[in-house]
C-alpha cells in the first residue's frame, strides 16, 4: 500500500490569501525543491541545506529565467517530518495562480500530484501517527466549536490511543497467561484464575462502557446539535432564528403562516454549534402549500436532537399546542415563552401542566408500554428534558439563558474541563462495542464454567476490535476509505 514516489500538493486553501504553502514529500523531495529554488545570488543550494531551517529566495521554472515568486522554503529531512519522509515546504504569496504555477513546476521536476489525505496516510504508514491520530487531524480541521476542537486535540495528542494501548496490553497479558498455562500446566497454575479474570474483565469492560457512553455526546460535539424550532404560526420562530444567527435569515411579518418551508442555518452559540431548522407553524390549515410545510415540520421534529418550542405567551394555548406537544414529548425540549415584553396570558405552570396532561394521556396503552411511559413522565421533569425560559425575540432577551440551558441539557460543562476521553468517531464506537460484547462473552464463559481456552478466543476478538481503532488490526480497504475523505494537501 505504501508508495515510495514523491508527491506534491497545495497545502493551504485554494483561494486568494496572504500566504500559500506547497508541500512536497518523498525520497526525491529535496531534489525536486533544488531544481525549483534559487538563492538571491542565483545559485542552487537546497541539496546541502540544513534540516528545519528556513531560507529566503525565489522559485523559478527549471532551466528558465522566469521567476514565479519570491518565497521562503524549509527542508525537513527524514524521519523528522510529518510524513516521516524528506519534505520540502514552499511558502509563497497566496494567490491562486501563483500557487498553481509553483505546483505545476514541482510536478514538471519529478513529483506527482498527491491524492486526498496522502500526506497523512504516509505519516500513518511510516509509524509517525496511528489511525486514531490520523482521523483526529481531520477532526481538528473540521472543528466547528470549542468542545469539538478540545476533543480533537486531545485525541491528536494521543489520549484515546494511549488508553486503547493500555487496555490491549492488559488483554494480551491474560491471553499469553492462558496459552502458557494450557501448554505448560506444570509451571502455570489456573487454580482460582477464572475468578481473578472475572474481576479484571469487569473492570476493563467498565472502562470501555464509559467510553461508549460518551459517543452520543461526542456525535453532538463533532457534528453540532440538530435543533428544530417548532410552534404555532406567528409565535416568533423566525424572529428567534434571526436573533441567534445575528442576521436576517428568515422573513418576519405579522401575517401568520409566512414560513412555508424549512430553513436551515448552522450557528455558533457561545462554545456550542447548533444546526438549526426553522419550520412552518404547525396548525390545521386548508392551504395546500402551508399543509406541506406543516408536514415537513413534523418530519424534522422526529429527527431532532433538541426541540425548541416557541410559545406566544400573549395568546391562549389551544389544540394546536396539544398537537405540537404530542409530537415532541419524546425529545429534549426547551420551551421559549416568547413575547414576554407583552401582556402574558400563558404561564410556565400552564405549559408544564399541559405537558404533564398529554404525557399521562399518552401513557394509557398496553401494560408494558404503560410502565415505560410512566417512568418516562417522572424522568421528563427530573432530568431537565423540559426547560422553560422567558424570552423576547423582539428585545433579544433570554438568549444567554437559552445558551446555558443547552449546555446544561447536553454537556453539563464537564467535557472540556475534565479532559475526559469523548468518542466522536462512530467507527471507534462500533469497535469499542464489539470489544465490550466479546468481554461479556468471556464473563458468560466463566459463569458457565467453560474451559479456559474459551476465554482466550473472546479475549483475542476484543483485542483485535480495539486494534482497529489505532490501525493495528485494519485492512487496506478501510485505510483507503478513511484517507479518501481528507482534503487535498493534508
Amino acid at each position: 500500500m505504501m508508495k515510495k514516489d514523491t508527491i506534491a500538493a497545495i497545502a493551504t486553501g485554494l483561494t486568494d490569501a496572504g500566504i500559500g504553502i506547497i508541500r512536497i514529500s518523498g525520497k526525491n523531495a529535496v531534489e525536486v525543491g533544488d531544481r525549483l529554488f534559487r538563492l538571491p545570488s542565483g545559485r542552487k543550494m537546497l541539496s546541502k541545506a540544513e534540516s528545519h531551517r528556513m531560507y529566503y529566495g525565489y522559485v523559478a521554472e527549471e532551466n528558465k529565467d522566469f521567476i514565479i515568486d519570491e518565497v521562503m522554503i524549509v527542508v525537513m529531512r527524514a524521519p523528522r517530518s510529518f510524513t516521516g519522509e524528506d519534505t520540502v515546504e514552499i511558502q509563497c504569496h497566496g494567490g491562486v495562480l501563483v500557487m498553481k504555477k509553483i505546483l505545476s513546476a514541482s510536478l514538471s521536476c519529478g513529483a506527482r500530484l498527491a491524492e486526498p489525505g496522502e500526506f497523512t496516510k504516509r505519516a500513518f504508514l511510516n509509524g509517525r501517527i496511528d489511525l486514531a491520530g490520523a482521523e483526529a487531524v481531520m477532526d481538528v480541521i473540521q472543528s466547528q466549536n470549542e468542545y469539538a476542537l478540545a476533543s480533537s486535540v486531545s485525541q491528536l495528542k494521543g489520549a484515546l490511543s494511549g488508553e486503547i494501548r493500555k487496555l490491549r496490553a492488559e488483554m494480551i497479558h491474560e491471553i499469553a497467561f492462558i496459552e502458557s498455562a494450557l501448554d505448560d500446566p506444570e509451571h502455570f497454575s489456573l487454580e482460582n484464575y477464572p475468578e481473578e479474570l472475572y474481576v479484571k474483565i469487569e473492570m476493563t469492560a467498565d472502562k470501555i462502557k464509559k467510553m461508549i457512553d460518551t459517543a452520543d455526546n461526542g456525535k453532538l460535539i463533532k457534528e453540532g446539535i440538530r435543533t428544530v424550532i417548532v410552534g404555532k404560526p406567528n409565535a416568533g420562530k423566525s424572529s428567534l432564528l434571526n436573533c441567534i444567527a445575528g442576521e436576517e435569515r428568515a422573513i418576519v411579518t405579522d401575517i401568520a403562516g409566512t414560513t412555508r418551508d424549512i430553513l436551515q442555518e448552522t450557528v455558533k452559540l457561545g462554545e456550542i454549534c447548533l444546526n438549526i431548522v426553522d419550520t412552518a407553524g404547525i396548525r390545521d390549515t386548508g392551504d395546500i402549500v402551508e399543509k406541506i410545510g406543516v408536514e415537513k415540520a413534523k418530519e424534522s421534529a422526529e429527527s431532532a436532537d433538541l426541540i425548541v418550542y416557541v410559545v406566544d405567551t400573549s395568546t391562549e394555548l389551544d389544540e394546536n399546542d396539544r398537537e405540537i406537544i404530542s409530537l415532541i414529548m419524546n425529545k429534549p425540549v426547551i420551551v421559549l415563552m416568547n413575547k414576554s415584553d407583552l401582556k402574558n396570558i400563558v404561564t410556565e405552570e400552564m405549559i408544564c401542566s399541559l405537558f404533564q396532561e398529554i404525557l399521562e394521556r399518552e401513557s394509557y396503552k398496553e401494560d408494558e408500554e404503560n410502565k415505560k411511559q410512566k417512568k418516562y413522565i417522572k424522568n421528563f421533569f427530573q432530568e431537565k428534558r423540559l426547560i422553560t425560559i422567558k424570552t423576547s425575540a423582539r428585545e433579544e432577551e433570554g438568549l444567554d439563558i437559552f445558551e446555558k440551558a443547552v449546555k446544561d441539557m447536553f454537556f453539563k460543562e464537564e467535557i472540556k474541563s475534565t479532559g475526559e476521553i469523548v468518542i466522536t468517531n462512530m467507527r471507534h464506537k462500533e469497535a469499542l462495542q464489539e470489544a465490550f460484547d466479546s468481554l461479556m462473552l468471556v464473563k458468560k464463559s466463566i459463569e458457565d464454567g467453560m474451559p479456559e481456552d474459551f476465554y482466550s478466543i473472546d479475549l483475542i476478538n476484543a483485542y483485535a476490535s480495539l486494534g482497529r481503532i489505532i490501525g493495528e488490526e485494519v485492512d487496506d480497504d478501510l485505510v483507503e476509505e478513511i484517507f479518501s475523505k481528507f482534503c487535498m494537501g493534508k
